[in-house]
């Protein structure tokens, strides 16, 4: 664990504020090398009323990582505004209903384990105490638990740990880099969502699965959904996987 970083129990009091009234207020938002998740992109673009590619040219960049060996979209650095996040204004987050689930745990790490045997997952918590953030030390009746429970996050933690399964699962079946059409196949179906929707329904994208009405129907009119499916077709496209269908 790195040095910032502290262990904390879920009933641990929260001693923690962020707001206007702090001086650091917003810092956190600037130097800023942002990852997002494609549940961050879904709620983002949905939230500002853009397409997906539009959202993704305007405001995104796109690399390999390099411990996963998959396509990473971050915010697009800006030298110009100290790399800050493209949403942040002097008031605040311009997008806060929306923010990512980083900007919504902050200044927690969230890391989890999942049993083999029943799958059930297991969290645990770290305190990122940076030099720059003042928030620490104000006293709270709130528990770390309440707090996160304050913060809007279960959605965003269920969709992530879903894209971590599919993380793991590409490691241990398929080590290293994706390249060329696979890579290209992972970023159309969980971040262009609007455009992988579009090959589905126009250009015969699942002509040789045989997908119920009931469930094209359903990922024809929800992100949510489509994105879900979308995991699941990664999985059976990179790594040949059986799709099922629950009706």
């Amino acid at each position: 664990m790195p040095e910032d970083m502290v262990p904390i129990r879920l009933n641990t009091l929260m001693n923690f504020r962020c707001g206007p009234e702090n001086e650091c207020f917003n810092d956190c938002c600037r130097d800023l090398n942002q990852a997002l998740t494609p549940y961050d992109v879904l709620r983002l673009r949905r939230s500002l009323a853009m397409g997906s590619q539009d959202f993704l040219k305007k405001y995104t960049s796109l690399h390999n990582g390099p411990e996963s060996g998959l396509p990473v979209v971050e915010f697009k650095p800006n030298p110009e505004t100290g790399h800050a996040c493209p949403f942040v204004r002097p008031e605040g987050c311009s997008v806060y209903t929306d923010r990512p689930a980083s900007c919504r745990m902050y200044p927690l790490a969230r890391a989890i384990t999942r049993s083999r045997e029943t799958g059930e997952i297991s969290e645990f918590f770290a305190l990122i105490e940076e030099p720059h953030c003042k928030g620490f030390g104000a006293k709270s009746d709130l528990t770390v638990q309440e707090w996160l429970k304050g913060q809007d996050l279960q959605a965003h933690n269920e969709e992530n740990d879903k894209l971590m399964d599919l993380i793991g699962l590409k490691n241990r079946i398929l080590p290293g880099r994706l390249e060329g059409n696979q890579a290209d196949k992972f970023y159309l179906a969980l971040y262009d969502l609007d455009e992988f929707r579009t090959r589905i329904f126009n250009q015969n994208l699942l002509e040789a699965l045989k997908v119920p009405k009931t469930v094209l129907e359903k990922i024809r009119n929800n992100d949510e959904a489509l994105l879900d499916f979308g995991l699941a077709w990664v999985k059976y496209v990179l790594f040949g996987i059986p799709m099922f269908f629950g009706e």
